[in-house]
């Protein structure tokens, strides 16, 4: 037996009030839930509204329904684990601050290298013509007459790739490395197309700009263990 108060005045409303509260979150998951839950109330308030079920209005609320579910399982697609690809699970730990979802398009977009012989990556003042991401060797770095070197779990590349300028820098990979390439102008193209996977990614380049400005205040010190830096660095929120 349907309650007093449940007349299809009150439904409308309670439909409309879950309908604004999605509008208000930004949270994705909670606005799709809340419009979801309302759209649910408004089918209840069709078939109720009149002695005859406004089976149109029904059918369009159940379409804007079923969108709004396909749409919320691609979010908690790109969230899960699921999503990363098997043949790259052991260097996610590389990109945690990725949704996996963003990891698994990242890597599509990349060519997973090892090197059979040394390798230049980038030359100081020259055009760059890929991003690289080390996954294991170190990498070898000239700029302006210093040597150091850096561990792996670093971007190559990624200043010229933000900014369209020269190399800042020589880098080299030793044989048997191995890295990630894109080629960046495949990377714009689809950030281009989703301002999310643009931000993600530059997000993290940021922070591995960040890590190197860390490396430049002393990289020839022997007491700093620079690895134990990376793995402290991206270990942060």
């Amino acid at each position: 037996m349907t309650p007093d108060w449940l007349t299809p005045q009150t439904l409308v409303l309670i439909a409309g009030g879950l309908h604004v509260l999605g509008y208000l979150v930004i949270h994705q998951v909670a606005l799709r839930l809340l419009l979801l839950s309302g759209t649910a109330v408004y089918i209840l308030y069709y078939m109720s509204a009149a002695e005859t079920p406004l089976w149109e209005a029904v059918y369009m609320s159940m379409a804007m329904g079923t969108a709004n579910l396909i749409g919320l399982a691609g979010l908690f697609w790109r969230r899960s684990k699921l999503a990363i690809p098997a043949r790259h699970r052991d260097i996610y730990d590389h990109f945690r601050d990725l949704p996996p979802g963003d990891f698994r398009e990242l890597l599509s977009l990349a060519k997973r290298v090892t090197l059979d012989e040394d390798r230049l990556l980038t030359t100081e003042h020259q055009p760059v013509t890929a991003l690289y991401f080390v996954v294991s060797g170190k990498l070898k770095i000239e700029k302006q007459g210093e040597q150091f070197t850096m561990p792996p779990g670093v971007f190559v590349g990624e200043v010229a790739y933000l900014t369209g300028r020269m190399s800042s820098a020589t880098t080299w990979l030793s044989k048997g490395a191995e890295m990630l390439v894109w080629d960046p102008a495949r990377l714009r193209r689809r950030s281009a197309r989703k301002a999310r996977f643009k931000l993600a990614l530059e997000a993290m380049i940021s922070k591995d700009l960040a890590l190197k400005v860390a490396f430049a205040v002393a990289p020839h010190r022997e007491d700093w263990d620079h690895s134990e830096v990376v793995a402290a660095a991206k270990a942060r929120p």
